[in-house]
């Protein structure tokens, strides 16, 4: 077997974020997240956890109760930190110190138990982080932080940040703006670039598979060459953060997603990132999500899952077992 393969993860919690807020359903069970973590890997495999702390001033004693609560349930491996409260449209400008103290708190807290720590999220969407005009100097300033922290801790976290494809939704000159504002400490400070991609999910009209590995190719090709634009060496790599496709109904065809399909598209966007991975250095596949935030809705945002919202497996559960065996490190 091919050592050089994925590195999989899996967001395992159930809340989903959209333009307008949190999709929400039942509870988080930890002991059935717990078994269903341990199932997929085999115990022979990696499979990391992947969550999220939101940063704002007002709540951050709430986002380190959760990260302890992360902690506890063993699902503080990769975590990645957003900023800002994008719903919120009248937030101010970020006090940038208390923003980097965020940062060290979280380090200082977590840090032997974290794999990697991602600073923001989808920095270049416009209408989430990328709506904050104090994006880009919250990320630089958060990374290069991120990475003193860890090396004076002598601590072996990996240091990123997120991002998003281009499309109209996308910020505008995201790319050239960072390249303008970085530095040589900050490209030094940068190990991975996670990139969030859906395929298949917010089109009008449903994709073919062939349609869909064209897709995701070109998506991974097009992050890398905006990486080499704004200065970034071909030794920082690409994780994919987020990836997955929904059951439920297609919101603008309203043509049912059933969960057999579910299976072939995940499949096909896995394998054609396993593909690409040694010549785009792509280092992590991880999908969105473990389960559904509400599986009685079947509106795009709370039936991401590849189990349902009682953590009954869908046929994508099996799928993607076999896939960590097959293609993970």
């Amino acid at each position: 077997m091919d050592k050089s393969g994925l590195t999989f993860g899996i967001y395992p919690l159930s809340a989903a974020g959209t333009p307008l807020g949190l999709a929400v359903g039942p509870e988080d069970n930890y002991e059935k997240i717990k078994l269903a973590l341990q199932e997929l890997r085999n115990e022979t495999k990696m499979l990391v956890p992947r969550n999220y702390l939101i940063y704002t001033k007002e709540w951050e004693e709430k986002m380190l109760l959760k990260a302890d609560r992360y902690l506890e349930a063993g699902l503080i491996g990769d975590l990645t930190i957003g900023c800002g409260d994008w719903t919120d449209k009248q937030e101010p400008e970020i006090e940038l110190n208390n923003w980097l103290d965020f940062i060290r708190k979280v380090i200082n807290r977590y840090g032997t138990q974290l794999a990697s720590l991602q600073i923001t999220n989808e920095p270049n969407l416009s209408f989430m982080e990328g709506s904050k005009p104090y994006i880009l100097k919250a990320l630089i300033e958060g990374v290069i932080t991120a990475k003193r922290e860890v090396w004076e801790r002598n601590l072996p976290i990996k240091i990123g940040f997120g991002s998003v494809p281009e499309s109209p939704a996308a910020v505008p000159s995201f790319w050239e703006n960072l390249a303008t504002a970085g530095n040589r400490t900050f490209i030094d400070s940068v190990d991975f670039v996670g990139h969030n991609f859906y395929v298949d999910v917010f089109e009008g009209q449903p994709m073919d598979l062939k349609e869909i590995t064209v897709s995701v190719e070109r998506t991974l090709r097009s992050i890398r060459e905006k990486l080499i634009s704004s200065g970034m060496p071909d030794t920082v790599s690409i994780r994919v953060t987020e990836n997955g496709w929904p059951t439920g109904k297609n919101p603008v065809a309203n043509v049912e997603r059933t969960c057999d399909r579910q299976t072939e598209v995940l499949e096909a966007v896995i394998r054609t990132t396993y593909n690409l991975r040694q010549e785009l250095n792509i280092s992590h596949y991880v999908l969105f999500g473990l389960r559904d935030a509400d599986s009685s809705k079947d509106d795009l945002f709370h039936q991401y899952g590849i189990m349902r919202d009682d953590y009954t497996p869908k046929p994508a559960y099996d799928t993607f077992r076999r896939l960590i065996y097959e293609l993970g490190v």
